[in-house]
């Protein structure tokens, strides 16, 4: 099952996600974490939820891991 990263209702505070930093959007290069803070206040953006993970990265969610 695939969750749509762009939707904020889907991003829940403590999922598993992968992100895209902005240095990183040319190349695609993902990075994964925990969702520590939601930062996009909008229900939904075209390039995916902007969040803060526990390590402090911050970027746009493209995948929701299960």
């Amino acid at each position: 099952m695939i969750i749509d990263g762009r939707k904020r209702q889907n991003i829940k505070i403590g999922l598993f996600v992968e992100i895209i930093q902005k240095p990183h959007q040319r190349s695609g290069e993902l990075t994964e974490g925990v969702v520590a803070k939601i930062l996009t206040k909008s229900i939904q953006h075209p390039y995916g939820i902007k969040v803060q993970l526990e390590s402090g990265l911050v970027g746009r969610v493209q995948n929701v891991i299960e």
